[in-house]
């Protein structure tokens, strides 16, 4: 994937919010439940070392403008 391209609109979150949860059963629902709040996890994560980053940046070089 190329990171200078923008972003396209929507992500897998919102086409999965979309997502018709009838056909699943109780254990598929128990499956993706347990697969999401991994990826909450996950990008929790991500949000708190880029938070650190920024931080260790803006002490290095002050905050912007």
């Amino acid at each position: 994937m190329d990171d200078d391209l923008p972003r396209p609109k929507g992500d897998a979150a919102a086409a999965l919010a979309k997502e018709s949860l009838d056909p699943y059963s109780l254990a598929e629902l128990e499956e993706r439940i347990d697969l999401l709040e991994a990826e909450i996890a996950r990008i929790r994560a991500h949000r708190d070392k880029a938070a650190a980053h920024r931080a260790a940046a803006d002490s290095l070089f002050g905050k912007p403008a």
